[in-house]
Protein backbone atom coordinates (compact mmCIF):
# COMPACT_ATOMS: atom_id res chain seq x y z
CA UNK A 1 0.00 0.00 0.00
CA UNK A 2 1.35 3.33 -1.05
CA UNK A 3 2.24 5.83 1.77
CA UNK A 4 1.60 9.85 1.77
CA UNK A 5 4.49 11.87 1.22
CA UNK A 6 5.03 13.42 4.64
CA UNK A 7 4.95 9.73 6.25
CA UNK A 8 7.87 8.75 3.34
CA UNK A 9 9.84 11.62 4.18
CA UNK A 10 9.89 10.85 8.23
CA UNK A 11 10.51 7.63 6.94
CA UNK A 12 13.57 8.88 5.01
CA UNK A 13 14.76 11.28 7.85
CA UNK A 14 14.54 8.33 10.37
CA UNK A 15 16.32 5.72 8.30
CA UNK A 16 19.08 7.97 6.44
CA UNK A 17 19.90 8.76 10.51
CA UNK A 18 20.20 5.10 11.28
CA UNK A 19 22.38 4.22 8.45
CA UNK A 20 24.44 7.48 8.77
CA UNK A 21 24.44 8.21 12.25
CA UNK A 22 23.42 11.78 11.38
CA UNK A 23 21.20 13.73 12.50
CA UNK A 24 18.72 15.66 9.67
CA UNK A 25 18.27 19.00 9.82
CA UNK A 26 16.07 19.80 6.65
CA UNK A 27 14.17 18.09 4.18
CA UNK A 28 14.70 19.47 0.59
CA UNK A 29 12.81 17.85 -2.06
CA UNK A 30 10.76 14.85 -2.91
CA UNK A 31 10.34 13.63 -6.35
CA UNK A 32 8.71 10.45 -7.48
CA UNK A 33 9.81 8.48 -10.83
CA UNK A 34 9.82 5.17 -12.20
CA UNK A 35 12.79 3.79 -9.41
CA UNK A 36 10.80 5.18 -6.80
CA UNK A 37 10.74 8.15 -4.38
CA UNK A 38 13.88 10.60 -4.35
CA UNK A 39 14.16 12.56 -1.19
CA UNK A 40 16.60 14.83 -0.90
CA UNK A 41 17.72 15.28 3.30
CA UNK A 42 20.28 18.36 4.65
CA UNK A 43 22.24 15.80 7.46
CA UNK A 44 24.66 18.04 10.40
CA UNK A 45 28.04 16.51 9.26
CA UNK A 46 29.87 17.98 12.53
CA UNK A 47 28.68 20.22 14.85
CA UNK A 48 31.00 24.08 15.49
CA UNK A 49 30.93 26.76 17.18
CA UNK A 50 29.68 29.17 16.27
CA UNK A 51 27.18 27.27 14.70
CA UNK A 52 27.20 28.97 11.24
CA UNK A 53 30.19 26.83 10.81
CA UNK A 54 28.48 23.79 11.08
CA UNK A 55 29.17 21.29 8.18
CA UNK A 56 25.86 20.17 6.02
CA UNK A 57 25.85 17.49 3.50
CA UNK A 58 22.24 17.25 1.19
CA UNK A 59 21.94 13.21 1.00
CA UNK A 60 19.74 12.00 -1.75
CA UNK A 61 17.13 9.01 -0.20
CA UNK A 62 15.75 6.57 -2.51
CA UNK A 63 12.60 4.55 -1.24
CA UNK A 64 10.04 2.20 -2.75
CA UNK A 65 6.03 3.07 -2.14
CA UNK A 66 6.56 0.99 1.07
CA UNK A 67 8.56 3.35 2.51
CA UNK A 68 11.68 1.04 2.45
CA UNK A 69 15.45 2.48 2.07
CA UNK A 70 16.84 1.40 -0.93
CA UNK A 71 20.00 3.00 -1.24
CA UNK A 72 21.23 6.69 -0.30
CA UNK A 73 24.11 8.53 -1.65
CA UNK A 74 25.90 12.24 -0.25
CA UNK A 75 25.26 14.93 -3.01
CA UNK A 76 26.84 17.78 -1.50
CA UNK A 77 28.30 19.53 1.57
CA UNK A 78 28.59 23.02 2.89
CA UNK A 79 29.03 25.33 5.51
CA UNK A 80 25.55 26.64 7.30
CA UNK A 81 26.31 29.68 6.57
CA UNK A 82 27.14 29.67 3.46
CA UNK A 83 24.45 30.05 0.68
CA UNK A 84 26.46 28.23 -2.53
CA UNK A 85 26.67 24.33 -2.07
CA UNK A 86 29.73 22.83 -3.01
CA UNK A 87 30.08 19.06 -4.57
Amino acid sequence: MAKDIGTLIEQARKELGKVTGLKPSSTIGATKDEKGWHISIEMLEKTSIPDQMDILAIYEVLLDEGGNLLGFERKAMRRRMDTEVSS
